[in-house]
């Protein structure tokens, strides 16, 4: 099942995307849109009378975290190497704030601070439900699906700051979509970002170092889950600066595309 959130231009509702796609995930061009009755994470999904064509509506950002992003650096080997360094024996955790998340079409903005902002494809998998310390082999009772995200960077702010709080956590650096897929098997899918229409990450999910069970294991060890929390899983190697006026277009084979735009912040 294939979950958005959507507006016609009134108040955002969530609805079901119907029809068929193909093997990237993208719709065809008849799908329609079946709106929910309220939030899904919360009361279910309980389908309205209300059909909207895909066509006629913008996409939001599928889920508002709760509390927190949790994102993991340096999951692929081969982008840990493009870094300059190993990878982990632990993932590597860091947070960004739920004010970072934005949705399809929705502009990222460059920061004033930076002078290298960096795109990062990757695997985003949201959380159903309150958990803590969950054992691997019960990840897929807490899971409630996987969208698409861009771990934007301040590639030179992470340098200097030594730490990524400030590098990740600006307004418009986490955007997620186009909407959230319920059912999926995630270790083998082709991750792709391209920068202006050029392929620059070209990576599968089956070369993570740590995959989508012992990532939520070891960050719900840590820290209290929350119904919509969100969790990056890490991108292949391929990052790489964009400017304003770039047009970043991140896919994920099963679920679809996200595409958005640098905007200068004035």
């Amino acid at each position: 099942m294939r979950i958005a959130r959507f507006t016609t231009g009134d108040e955002p509702q969530f609805g079901v995307v119907t029809g068929d796609v193909d093997a990237l995930g993208i719709p065809a061009e008849d799908t329609v849109l079946v709106g929910l009755a309220g939030d899904p994470l919360h009361v279910g999904v309980q389908l309205t009378d209300t059909e909207v064509p895909l066509s006629q509506v913008r996409l939001l950002a599928p889920v508002l975290p709760r509390s927190k992003v949790v994102g993991i650096g340096k999951n692929y080997a081969a982008h840990a190497a493009e870094m300059g360094g190993k990878a982990p024996d632990e993932p590597l955790m860091f947070l960004k704030p739920n004010t970072s998340v934005v949705g399809p079409g929705d502009p990222v903005f460059y920061p004033r601070q930076s002078s290298e902002v960096h795109y990062e494809g990757e695997l985003a998998v949201v959380i159903s439900r309150i958990c803590r310390d969950v054992a691997p082999e019960r990840v897929a009772d807490v899971i409630y699906g996987y969208t698409v995200g861009n771990d934007v960077t301040a590639r030179d702010l992470q340098r200097s700051d030594v730490q990524f709080t400030r590098a990740k956590g600006f307004d418009s650096f986490c955007p997620l979509g186009p909407w959230i897929e319920t059912e999926l098997d995630v270790s083998d899918l082709r991750v792709t970002t391209h920068l202006n229409g050029d392929l620059r990450q070209d990576g599968t999910t089956r070369d993570m170092i740590h995959d989508v069970p012992a990532l939520v294991a070891h960050v719900s060890s840590v820290m209290t889950l929350l119904p919509g929390d969100v969790i990056l899983t890490g991108t292949p190697e391929g990052v790489g600066p964009m400017q304003v006026g770039d047009e970043v277009e991140v896919t994920v084979a099963g679920i679809g595309s996200l595409t958005n735009t640098v905007a200068s912040r004035d």
